[in-house]
């Protein structure tokens, strides 16, 4: 017999209150990286989000904040994948869920350990073009970022599915479009220019997917 996620969340939130609290840090996560990323994008001088992409503020003289912002999300994202293996468990997506969102905190986590190079005049004296050869450093950040998007996007489907089959269609109908959206966004081939905008609309929607998640299994909805 299937015992209904609610069940398993009330019991977790009796006897171990630090599991519920971990669940809440898939909400801060998502609401923190996007919230501190566009705080610095509109404030700190020569940063043009039509031109950089959100990354990038982890260079310059205040890239330690963006830097911290990605680590921290990683961490957070962490607790909240093993909290959300103890809510969901037995049922489907309990595995391959809490693992995709695991994977996109360690991509989170080494996108601010591996910066991306100046570049397009960010930081400030940077060269005004592109590199002609990326950097270990890039090459791996380009690599964990991937991660990171990619994760969440497969994640998206599994939860979707997931919620068909308790007849969710509300839920499963806003985890495919969201997933899909993030996809065409960052995945498909584009034109250069549009990349920091795009980029930065993807890390919208996906955010607010993971933050969105967080509260539907806080409340046992998930």
């Amino acid at each position: 017999m299937t015992v209904p996620a609610s069940a398993h969340l009330e019991t977790t939130s009796t006897h171990r209150p630090r599991i519920t609290r971990a669940i809440n840090c898939g909400a801060i996560a998502g609401v923190v990286f996007i919230g501190v990323s566009f705080a610095q994008a509109f404030t700190r001088s020569g940063f043009d989000l039509r031109q950089h992409a959100l990354s990038a503020l982890t260079l310059g003289g205040l890239g330690w904040l963006q830097v911290t912002n990605f680590v921290v999300t990683g961490l957070l994202a962490g607790a909240f994948a093993i909290a959300l293996r103890q809510a969901l468990r037995p049922g489907r997506a309990d595995t391959a869920g809490p693992i995709l969102i695991g994977v996109y905190g360690i991509g989170m986590i080494g996108g601010g350990i591996f910066t991306p190079d100046p570049a397009l005049g960010w930081p400030p004296g940077a060269p005004a073009g592109l590199p002609e050869q990326l950097s270990l450093n890039s090459a791996l950040h380009t690599v964990c970022g991937a991660m990171a998007f990619l994760s969440l996007i497969a994640a998206g489907f599994v939860f979707a599915r997931r919620s068909a089959g308790q007849g969710h269609r509300g839920w499963a109908a806003y985890s495919c479009a969201n997933s899909v959206a993030a996809f065409i966004l960052t995945a498909l081939p584009w034109s250069e220019e549009s990349a920091s905008l795009r980029f930065a609309a993807g890390a919208l929607i996906i955010s607010s997917w993971l933050a969105a998640l967080s509260w539907r299994v806080r409340s046992g909805k998930a």
